[in-house]
This record gives C-alpha cells, sequence and structure tokens, in this order.
C-alpha cells in the first residue's frame, strides 16, 4: 500500500502554492502531463502524485478558488481544466489553518511556535500520513540577523514573551522540525539557514533544502556563465533588470524586502565567474504585468587580444507556472530522503535553488549530475 504523505504550504493561499495544488491536482486526475516536472527525469524510488495530501498555513483568508480565478485570467492556469479540480481546491483549503502574523501575535515565540507545529501535527494524525513535508513559498522578507547560534540558547530566547528573536520563515522552519517534519524553503528569506535550526533538524533526524527557488533570469545565468569561463572568456560586467508584476513584484518594490533577492542572485553569479564583477541588479513593480516576469540582461565580456563583445538576452515566463512544478519536485524529493533516513542540509538538491545551502555549486549541467546520481542512491533503501 503506498504510504500518503503530507504536503505543508507555508503561504498557502499565494500565487505559487496555488498553482502548485491546482498542478498536482490535474497531474492526479491525468488531465495534463507532468512538463517541467524534474522528477520525472530521475532514477528513483519517489512518491506518486497520489500520495499527497496538501494542507498549509497563511495570513490572508482569499480562498484557494478565488485565487484560481485571478490565476486563469494571467495565463497561469487552462481554463478548461478548473472546474475539473474544484472539489480538491475545497478540499485542499479547508486544510489551510491562520498563519503566524507577528503584528497580530501576542505571547511569545515558543507558544506561536507550538500552535504552528500542532496544527501540522494534527494535519497528520487526522490523515494517517506517514510524514509530512513542509515548504515555505510566502512572501519574501528582509534580511534579519539571528544573534544565537546554539539550539539551546534559541530556545531560551524564544520562551521569552514578546522578544522576536526569529523571521516568520525561521520560526515556521523551527515549528517544522519540532512538529518532526521535513523542510523546504523556496524563498531568499533567513529561513532555515540559521546554525541552531540545521543542529535541531539533525537531532531529529530530519532533511531540509533551500533556498530561493531558481525559476527565471538566474536559472539562465547557471547555464549561460559556465560556457564564458569554458572558453577563457573574460566577464566584465553582468547587468540585469527584472520586472515583475503580481505579489511578488508588490513585495519587492520594498527595498528591505528586495534586499534578500538580489544578495541571493549576486552570491550565485560571483560564485558561477569565480570572481565579483560588475553586476548591477534592479527589480522593478509592473503591476500590469500580473503573474508575468521579464528579466533583461546585458553581458559585457573580453576576447582574444583585449576584443570587447557582448550578450543580450530577454527572459519573459510566468513566474508561478516555472515554479510550481520545482516545489512539487522538491516535496517528492525530501519525503523520499525523509523514508531513506537522511538528516541536515540536502546539498545534492542545490540544482533548484539560487543560493543552494549545503553545497557551492552553481553551474546547472553539474547540478543536474549530482541531483541524478544523489536520486539514484535513494533506491538503495
Amino acid at each position: 500500500m503506498t504510504e500518503r504523505i503530507g504536503l505543508w504550504l507555508n503561504g498557502a493561499r499565494g500565487s505559487v502554492a496555488t498553482t502548485a495544488v491546482s498542478g498536482l491536482l490535474a497531474l492526479r486526475a491525468g488531465l495534463v502531463p507532468p512538463v517541467g516536472c524534474v522528477t520525472e527525469l530521475l532514477d528513483a524510488d519517489l512518491p506518486p502524485w497520489d500520495a499527497f495530501v496538501v494542507g498549509g498555513h497563511d495570513i490572508v483568508t482569499t480562498p484557494l478558488a478565488k485565487r484560481v480565478e485571478s490565476l486563469v485570467r494571467d495565463g497561469v492556469l487552462p481554463y478548461d481544466v478548473t472546474g475539473c479540480i474544484a472539489s480538491g481546491l475545497d478540499a485542499a483549503d479547508a486544510e489551510i489553518r491562520p498563519g503566524y502574523d507577528p503584528a497580530a501575535s501576542s505571547g511569545s515565540q515558543a507558544d506561536a511556535a507550538r500552535r504552528l507545529a500542532g496544527d501540522i501535527a494534527e494535519f497528520r494524525a487526522r490523515h494517517d500520513l506517514a510524514r509530512v513535508v513542509v515548504v515555505n513559498v510566502a512572501s519574501t522578507e528582509p534580511p534579519m540577523q539571528v544573534a544565537h547560534d546554539s539550539l539551546a540558547e534559541l530556545e531560551k530566547a524564544l520562551a521569552v514573551p514578546g522578544n522576536a528573536v526569529l523571521p516568520p520563515s525561521s520560526l515556521v522552519a523551527y515549528a517544522a522540525f519540532q512538529a518532526g517534519c521535513a523542510f523546504v524553503d523556496f524563498t531568499p528569506s533567513t529561513g532555515v539557514a540559521l546554525p541552531a535550526l540545521d543542529e535541531l533538524a539533525r537531532s531529529k533526524g530530519l532533511p531540509y533544502a533551500g533556498r530561493d527557488g531558481k525559476t527565471g533570469e538566474t536559472l539562465v545565468r547557471a547555464a549561460l556563465a559556465p560556457m564564458f569561463t569554458s572558453r577563457a572568456l573574460r566577464v566584465l560586467s553582468w547587468t540585469g533588470t527584472n520586472l515583475l508584476g503580481g505579489g511578488d513584484g508588490a513585495t519587492l518594490q520594498d527595498p528591505a524586502h528586495a534586499d534578500s533577492k538580489l544578495a541571493s542572485k549576486a552570491r550565485g553569479l560571483a560564485a558561477l565567474l569565480g570572481e565579483d564583477v560588475t553586476a548591477p541588479l534592479h527589480i522593478d513593480h509592473v503591476p500590469d504585468l500580473g503573474e508575468r516576469k521579464t528579466a533583461w540582461d546585458h553581458v559585457s565580456f573580453e576576447g582574444f587580444l583585449g576584443a570587447r563583445m557582448s550578450l543580450q538576452l530577454t527572459w519573459s515566463g510566468l513566474d508561478s507556472s516555472l515554479a510550481a512544478p520545482l516545489v512539487l519536485d522538491l516535496a517528492r524529493l525530501v519525503a523520499a530522503a525523509h523514508a531513506a533516513g537522511r538528516a541536515g542540509v540536502q546539498g545534492a538538491l542545490g540544482f533548484f535553488f539560487k543560493d543552494p545551502l549545503g553545497s557551492d555549486e552553481h553551474r546547472l549541467a553539474e547540478q543536474a549530475r549530482e541531483l541524478h546520481e544523489w536520486a539514484r542512491t535513494l533506491n538503495t533503501r
């Protein structure tokens, strides 16, 4: 009998989560092929699509069915599929619980984490799930420094009422581990990237992966930058401009929130080229684009005898359509890692991320090779 797996989405009513849930339901019903799902290419023993039960946390109350309407208008979801998945959307929506909102919370962050972990534990028990994977797809947060590196110090600070020790993304990761769940950080927020949370995950035998899903401009850079280095061409500058609509664009027009995304992109480019280059990057909110994202890059490079040349490219895509299958892939892979007894950061899943935890590799082809090799080892359990 196939084990039932929970997919718990933090930010469950956002565009990426709604697209992922809709896609999962459509895949289960055989309404669409698994285009964009990397796990379909892997030689690995992974949970089937119909093994997953969906729930989540969110601080907004817009029903999934309403979110689907806007995604259909923006061209993310095909209209002819939505009627067939309506009952599944309603079932998933009924499993969404109020998320952690610092502005509306009283008491300690330890109390908040217990509530979040309790929601997940109750979901797991009610559906008789073998395990649950928590995926953070909430809005990007401003960078935050966390003072406590050890788990003991962190938990002592969390127990103090009114003490904002962790940003919401990290509190969600802490709650997931306390509930005995594997974790995926699909955002550039601080999230799981803390020594104390790594200590907690390892102590409980839980795998995790992150961070910042690689879906558009950075995906292209990860493929193209190695071309320059392998041909001994010197990149002088790599300029990028991103035009975003939708909720992601609205969030990132705030410079404090954009800092996390910009830092994640910059680290990846420097690692790919092997040195820092002039790389100004801009993110602009253009509301009429809706779910569409357009990125324009200009690469200035030097060739033989100092010849100056350039490459220009434009990438235009639907961000939620690019992100959603990766969320589903990661849920399958991390669930399989948990079943196989893996613990701690899973660096081989860096293929999916701009700022991969547990790996210094950013070249797309090398990341793909590592992913395929890692996936094959799951078959040995």
